[in-house]
């Protein structure tokens, strides 16, 4: 649909006004002209009505010299003025100019006033590409500030995750399916997994959080998080799900597919204070347009579409133009922060796919995300594929961590699986330590940040004592996913973890053969 400038004429001839009219018609310039004649209906209109250029006579009643062009400046300063009129002379034009209008033209030369308009036009236009500019700048920059924040804040809470995570599981593991206290300690494990997943949400909003991209089912990935939605939206919500016959497989990390979808209901459910209907479908779809929002054009060919409809207030096209900005939100402060929707759009357009939303005010909300479809075999996760070996063992292991809480957990549940630990809190005691019990020493199991000689630096002086020396790395800083992965016999383990996930990386590193690389290097490169 044309969008017509609005045109605000103060005349008192009407043959005028028609003429301006054809005028910028013909000259390509769709328009729709309000005439006035008097100075009330002139101030009425400049205060109230949605006015993108006046025209203006010089010489009308109830105006002195300039009058009009005053009356602008005061009421709406940002509104180009052109004065036309027949009275103009040179010195007169000059002197309007400098009073701030954007144009005079003559009357017997409106010839002049289509070129004129389409300048102001351009401007304008220029002037919005500069604003958005501005504005996505200063986006970028408060982008760029959250990733520093969530950066340093996933260190630490990572760290308080591990213990509380850890412990949770131990105390599962020793209290029996009856215990009183059991399900309160499930709830605080689940309250932990949440704190996690709101940081990897922080983390994948700044662009820190490394994929876990894997081809799996997105039908199987939505009804595992099925009975979580139905607790999220509550009672008054009916929550159903049409999942395609034809099981449609995508590659991307599932836990930022459930984000997508929690995030998704979430601004569902709000838009439902009262409760409605909430449904999400899945469907191939053979992509024949580009979709609304993406960060590039999107290649045709098979892609997956969930679809998320809710029968709540909807969305005014102005509103749609920003829902995925980062930080803008409709809700109060205390309910909406700004980054649901940006985080879907974020981890959509990262996974190659793109959005569209269907909405009116008072009509309901409908959000087709569109994944590539893929076609290959159903990848299990890592932790999945470990086979069910015992995970206990005699060997000694120096534990170095900074966190005491954190160590404690760790040493204490090694020690529990026969491992014999030497414990330090940095890098330089560490050395200390493990001179006399380098002979023994099997793996380095150790904290990557610590003050003083960091973990890094502390496998590579280890190795030069002893080449065949395991090493096993431990973060809460996402910045160090990657470390050691060119050594063979080397791993890494990201915090949050359960003492499961560590008792099998220390013993799958452990029984881990040498290689012949591994013999005959003592280069500092090995630790990666």
């Amino acid at each position: 649909m044309t969008t017509l400038l609005r045109v605000l004429h103060l005349d008192t001839n009407p043959q005028d006004t028609d003429r301006i009219q054809t005028l910028l018609t013909d000259g390509g310039i769709p328009c729709a002209i309000r005439r006035v004649e008097t100075r009330c209906a002139f101030t009425s209109a400049l205060n109230n009505d949605q006015v993108d250029l006046i025209l203006a006579e010089f010489s009308m009643p109830e105006f002195d010299n300039g009058a009009a062009l005053e009356l602008t400046q005061q009421s709406a300063p940002d509104v180009p003025f052109i004065c036309v009129s027949a009275a103009l002379t040179e010195p007169l034009c000059i002197e309007q100019m400098q009073h701030g209008a954007t144009d005079c033209i003559h009357k017997e030369g409106l010839g002049r006033l289509v070129p004129s308009v389409r300048r102001i036009l351009r401007e304008q236009q220029a002037e919005r590409a500069l604003l958005q500019n501005e504005m996505q700048l200063r986006q970028l920059q408060k982008l760029e500030a959250v990733g520093r924040l969530a950066g340093g804040l996933a260190h630490d809470f990572n760290n308080l995750l591990t213990i509380i995570m850890g412990h949770s599981q131990v105390l599962l593991n020793e209290t029996g399916s009856d215990h009183p206290l059991r399900n309160r300690v499930e709830e605080i494990q689940k309250a932990g997994d949440r704190a996690r997943i709101l940081i990897r949400q922080l983390l994948t909003f700044s662009g820190k959080q490394p994929s876990g991209a894997r081809v799996h089912s997105l039908n199987t990935t939505l009804r595992n998080v099925e009975t979580m939605l139905r607790r999220l939206i509550g009672t008054d919500i009916q929550l159903t799900l049409r999942l395609s016959m034809e099981d449609p497989r995508i590659k991307a990390d599932p836990a930022l597919v459930e984000q997508i979808v929690m995030n998704l209901v979430v601004n569902a459910r709000d838009a439902m204070p009262a409760g409605g209907k909430l449904m999400i479908e899945t469907a191939p779809a053979g992509l024949g347009h580009q979709p609304r929002y993406r960060v590039s054009p999107i290649p045709p060919g098979e892609y997956v579409r969930l679809s998320v409809s809710d029968t709540g207030c909807g969305m005014s096209l102005e509103i749609q133009e920003h829902i995925f900005k980062p930080f803008f939100t409709t809700k109060d402060e205390e309910k909406g922060t700004g980054l649901g929707l940006s985080t879907v759009f974020g981890i959509v357009t990262e996974s190659g796919g793109g959005l569209d939303v269907i909405s009116e005010s008072g009509e309901g909300t409908r959000f087709d995300v569109y994944l590539p479809r893929v076609m290959s075999e159903i990848e299990m996760p890592t932790d999945e594929n470990v086979s069910l070996q015992s995970v206990e063992g005699h060997e000694t292991i120096l534990l170095v961590e900074d966190e005491e809480d954190v160590r404690i957990l760790v040493r204490d549940e090694l020690r529990k699986l026969g491992y014999r630990i030497v414990e330090a809190r940095n890098g330089v005691e560490a050395c200390l330590v493990a001179t006399p019990h380098i002979g023994r020493l099997k793996l380095l199991l150790t904290d990557i940040v610590m003050p003083g000689m960091n973990g890094t630096e502390l496998a590579r002086h280890l190795r030069m004592i002893k080449p065949e020396l395991k090493l096993l790395f431990i973060s809460g800083y996402t910045d160090d996913i990657g470390i050691g992965a060119d050594d063979p016999a080397s791993a890494y383990l990201q915090k949050p973890f359960t003492p499961q996930a560590l008792a099998s990386s220390v013993r799958e590193l452990l029984d881990m053969q040498p290689t012949n690389r591994l013999r005959d290097t003592q280069q500092p490169e090995s630790i990666g």
